[in-house]
Parts: structure tokens; C-alpha cells; sequence
């Protein structure tokens, strides 16, 4: 393999963004970049050594496992295998990561480094997977493709099945419109909550959700931000994840009596978040989550941030 020896010594350098995933009723097909992101730099150490060094800096410090089942190890090796065959265990490697993505929140912090690897080890490869390419790595190791899409393309996606696998639209988000999160303390396991949803819904429920699915999304596509409201009004998950996570109601409705375009769950939880457009908006929001949280004994805290059009990307290497 002489294109093993050529990347001793190599450095890259990526960012990812976060997501909020589902949207409301857009279950497992709508996402939205967020500008909260993870920097990792990779380097390559030799190919005798085998082992994986790494540090990290914010989110998943002394939590996050330095060996192959590591997202970001996982995507590195599945982009490389895919691009120039079989990356031998005695590869060494040095990473180092700066994470803003929370842990376990519904915020597309595993989709993140699963995206960061592959978009790592496509530049170590010198970049022959296209996009649709990646996405499909990313959902072979994710499962569901709706915040890996979001965090290698950026901006609102739309996922869904298509003649030749997973396709994802995207478009911009206004550059006016942010994202008002409430983080708690708590975490949740996106497993533990597909569990408590149920085999079947009623079908008026998914009727409704579809609806409000093909409202938002052309609301959000040609400027009709108006049409958050009804887009994060769900019926087919929300309801059901209550019973595991009874604050997340009274959060989402504060936050809707102040004002908020619209509001729901982030992804699985527990995150919940808010759209507005102004700051006056913002300050109401802020000042209702947190009201709701000391009401429901629910501690956490508030990030405002601003929906990511540009999605991962190489912004260093040699």
C-alpha cells in the first residue's frame, strides 16, 4: 500500500457543526446546522505504533474513549477504506479536539464526529468521496442520516430515501434567525427514547404531522419563517417522549407563550429549542426557559446561536 507511506507525518485540521434534528414533526428527516462546533486536528504518527492518542478540550473531556470505536475514528477509517482500500490497526494517530457539541443532548454531537472523521479521512485520502458518498459512510455508521446530513452540508436539510439511497436537499437559513437552546444538565440516550415511541400511530396524527412537514419546509425554502409555528407542532414522537421527560412540555410552552417563531424538542432530547428573529425576541425566551427550568426543577443552562450554512469542512492541513 505505497499511499500509506505517503501520509506519514500528514495533519489535518476539521470543523463540524452541531444540529437540531426533527424539528418538531420532521421526524428523522429535518435537521438545521447549528454554530456550535468541534475543531479536531488528526495527525498521522506511523504505521507501527497502532495506538491513538488523544486530548480533549471542552464537551466529552475525560468521557470520550481514545481507541477504534470512537465516532471520529470510525468515520477517519471508513472514509480512507472507502477511498484507497484498508487502513491497517498498527496506524498511529494523534488527535486533538475542542468540542462545544454537549454530550447526549439532542444536539448531533456523535453525528458530528462521525462527520468529522470521514470528512478528515477523505482529505488525508486527497478528497475523492463526493458528498452524497460521505452521507452515505456517515448513515452506515450513524443509522439515521437527518443530523449527519445537516452537519456535512450545513443549513436546513431534508433527508429521505431516494433511486439511489439516502438524498438530502438543503438550503440557506435567513441570517437573521437564531436558535435559542435550553441545555439541560440532564442527559438522554437517543436509544432510551426511541423505546418509549410506539410501533403504530393514529393515522390522523401522521395526516397532521405531514401537513405541517410540507408547510414548514416550503415556508422555510422560499422566506415564510411564520411557518416554524406549525412545523414544530408535532404528534408523532413528542407526545410519547413526555412520559420519559415530563419537563420538556412545560418548556416548550413557555417558550411559545414568549413568543418563539417555534419551538420543540432538539432531536431525542433533553435539549429544547426555540427560533426568533429579534433581540427583544431572544431576551422574552431566555427569560421564559428559565422560569419553566426553576419551575420544574429542571437545572441547565441557555445558548443562543445562530442556524450554520456552511457545513464541515478542512480549514487546515499539511
Amino acid at each position: 500500500m505505497p499511499w500509506l507511506a505517503e501520509l506519514d507525518g500528514r495533519r489535518i485540521v476539521v470543523e463540524v457543526p452541531g444540529s437540531s434534528a426533527n424539528l418538531g414533526a420532521g421526524y428523522d428527516c429535518l435537521a438545521v446546522a447549528l454554530a456550535l462546533t468541534n475543531r479536531i486536528e488528526v495527525e498521522v504518527l506511523g504505521w507501527a505504533r497502532g495506538d491513538i492518542e488523544m486530548t480533549v478540550v471542552g464537551e466529552g473531556d475525560g468521557e470520550l474513549a481514545a481507541d477504534a470505536q470512537n465516532r471520529f475514528v470510525r468515520g477517519m477509517i471508513a472514509a480512507l477504506g472507502a477511498a484507497r482500500g484498508d487502513v491497517p490497526e498498527t496506524v498511529g494517530w494523534r488527535i486533538s479536539m475542542h468540542n462545544e457539541i454537549p454530550l447526549s443532548r439532542g444536539l448531533g454531537s456523535s453525528a458530528a464526529a462521525t462527520v468529522g472523521g470521514l470528512v478528515a479521512g477523505n482529505a488525508l485520502a486527497g478528497e475523492p468521496l463526493t458528498a452524497p458518498e460521505l452521507l452515505r459512510l456517515a448513515t452506515e455508521i450513524e443509522g439515521h442520516p437527518d443530523n449527519a446530513a445537516a452537519a456535512l452540508l450545513g443549513g436546513f436539510v431534508v433527508v429521505g430515501p431516494g433511486a439511489a439511497g439516502t438524498e438530502a436537499i438543503r438550503f440557506e437559513a435567513p441570517r437573521d434567525l437564531r436558535a435559542v437552546l435550553f441545555v439541560p444538565d440532564l442527559r438522554m440516550s437517543t436509544g432510551d427514547m426511541r423505546n418509549v415511541l410506539p410501533a403504530t400511530v393514529p393515522l390522523e396524527d401522521a395526516v397532521a404531522n405531514l401537513g405541517r412537514v410540507a408547510l414548514g419546509v416550503a415556508g422555510l425554502a422560499t422566506g415564510r419563517y411564520d411557518l416554524l409555528r406549525a412545523l414544530t407542532v408535532d404528534r408523532v414522537h413528542e407526545p410519547y417522549r413526555a412520559a420519559a421527560y415530563p419537563q420538556f412540555p412545560r418548556l416548550v410552552e413557555a417558550a411559545r407563550g414568549a413568543g418563539a417563531l417555534g419551538a420543540c424538542l432538539s432531536g431525542a432530547g433533553s435539549t429544547v429549542v426555540a427560533f426568533a428573529d429579534t433581540m427583544s425576541g431572544i431576551a422574552r425566551i431566555e427569560a421564559a426557559f428559565g422560569a419553566a427550568a426553576a419551575d420544574t426543577d429542571l437545572p441547565g443552562r441557555v445558548i443562543v446561536v445562530s442556524p450554520r450554512n456552511i457545513g464541515a469542512r478542512v480549514i487546515a492541513g499539511r
